[in-house]
C-alpha cells in the first residue's frame, strides 16, 4: 500500500542577487518517513526548507503541503519548523515559553501540561524547566527549541539542524523519539552535517551547489558511489561535482 504524500517540492529554482541557490529541485517526503538533506555548508539546504514552507518564494517550481500550494498560514498550524536560530523568550522561563507558543498551537489545559512535561523530559530539561532562558547554555536553548517544535504532535516536523551543540547521548535519545514519530506515522525533514545521523535516515538528499545531486535510502547510496558509509558517499559526491 502506498504511503501519502505530505510535502513536496517541484522544479523549484531560487536565485539570490543573480545567484542560482536553488536549480530546478524535485523532492517528496511521504508520511512515516525520515528524509534527511545533507550537503556542504551553503549548498542550499535551508533554502530548500524555506521553500518548501513558504518562507521564501520561488523564481520557479512549486512546493506543496498536505496537498495546499505554499505559502499557507493555515497549513503551517499543521507543521512544527525548528530553524537554525533559537527563537526564544530569553527573559521568560522554560515553561512559560513553553506555554507560550502552545497557546499559539491551540493548546491549552491539561493537553498543554501533559505535553510539556514528556517533551521536557524527551530533551532531559525537566529540572530546569521554571528557570530563565537566558540563563541556559547554547546546547540547552536548542533542546528548549526541539521540545518547543513538537509540542503539538505535529504530521510534518522539519528541523534544521536540530542537534548542533547536543551531547552525544542525548543525540541518540533525541533520534530514537524521531524515530518512533516516524513510526508514527509523521513525516519528518532533518538537515544535518552529522552523517552518522544521516545513516539513521530513511531517504538522504544530498545537495551540492543548489542541486539535488544525489537522493536514495543510505543503502543505495552507498551502493551508488561504491562507499562504506554515508560520510565517504558526501566526499565522492563533493569531488564529483566539481
Amino acid at each position: 500500500m502506498a504511503k501519502e504524500t505530505i510535502a513536496k517540492i517541484e522544479n523549484a529554482s531560487i536565485s539570490f542577487d543573480k545567484r542560482k541557490v536553488l536549480n530546478d529541485v524535485n523532492i517528496t517526503i511521504d508520511a512515516g518517513t525520515i528524509l534527511g538533506l545533507i550537503g556542504p555548508s551553503g549548498a542550499g539546504k535551508t533554502t530548500t526548507i524555506k521553500c518548501l514552507l513558504g518562507m521564501e518564494k520561488l523564481d520557479q517550481g512549486t512546493a506543496e503541503i498536505f496537498g495546499h500550494i505554499m505559502p499557507n498560514r493555515k497549513v503551517l498550524g499543521q507543521v512544527g519548523y525548528m530553524g537554525q536560530s533559537d527563537a526564544l523568550y530569553e527573559d521568560l522561563s522554560a515553561r512559560e515559553n513553553l506555554i507560550f507558543f502552545g497557546n499559539l498551537m491551540g493548546l491549552t489545559g491539561s493537553d498543554l501540561e501533559k505535553a510539556i512535561t514528556e517533551n521536557m523530559a524527551l530533551v532531559n530539561l525537566t529540572e530546569f524547566i521554571d528557570k530563565p532562558v537566558k540563563t541556559f547554555s547554547g546546547g540547552m536553548k536548542r533542546r528548549l527549541s526541539l521540545a518547543t517544535t513538537l509540542l503539538a504532535n505535529p504530521d510534518l516536523i522539519v528541523l534544521d539542524e536540530p542537534t548542533v551543540g547536543i551531547d552525544p547521548s542525548l543525540r541518540v535519545t533525541i533520534w530514537e523519539q524521531l524515530r518512533t514519530l516516524a513510526d508514527d506515522n509523521k513525516a519528518i525533514i532533518v538537515t544535518t552535517h552529522v552523517m552518522d545521523e544521516a545513516e539513521k535516515c530513511d531517504y538522504v538528499g544530498l545537495i551540492i551547489e543548489g542541486k539535488l545531486f544525489a537522493l536514495g535510502t543510505p543503502a543505495e547510496l552507498k551502493q551508488k558511489f561504491n562507499a562504506s558509509s554515508i560520510e565517504e558517499v558526501f566526499l565522492k559526491a563533493e569531488v564529483s561535482a566539481k
